[in-house]
């Protein structure tokens, strides 16, 4: 398998910081979901498609290190890598930096699931996209 990482950029605002002046531990989450949307969009997989055939993209776990921390203003970058794909999951990679330093990391597992909430194959045309 190749390896590709796909990078986005995030800008923190206020409304990302808690009371301490830093991001809130949650806001992290949301970073790297919109990275791995950019990222699939990017790839040419159409979410809303794949909606309109009945199979969607769940997150089915997340194992997320905080490591350090990003306040107001500070330019951070998430890098997302695909680790490994099988006929039901996609598991990747994603680290958000500011400059050289981690501040967070994890490995999300995700699964396409059909309309009635039960786990598919993901479709040969997405695994091709892979």
């Amino acid at each position: 398998m190749q390896r590709q990482t796909h990078e986005y950029p995030i800008r923190v605002y206020y409304e990302d910081t808690d009371m301490g002046g830093i991001v809130y531990h949650a806001n992290y989450l949301r970073y790297i979901e919109r990275a791995r949307s950019d990222w699939v969009r990017q790839l040419g997989n159409d979410q809303n498609a794949m909606r309109e055939a009945g199979i969607v993209w769940v997150v089915r776990k997340i194992e997320a290190e905080f490591l350090s921390t990003a306040k107001f203003e500070d330019q951070l970058m998430v890098e997302t890598e695909m680790l490994s794909v099988s006929g039901a999951r996609l598991t990747m990679g994603q680290v958000v930096r500011r400059d050289d330093t981690e501040v967070f990391r994890a490995t999300v597992t995700a699964v396409c699931m059909n309309s009635a909430g039960k786990p598919v194959r993901l479709p040969a045309e997405i695994r091709a996209l892979l």
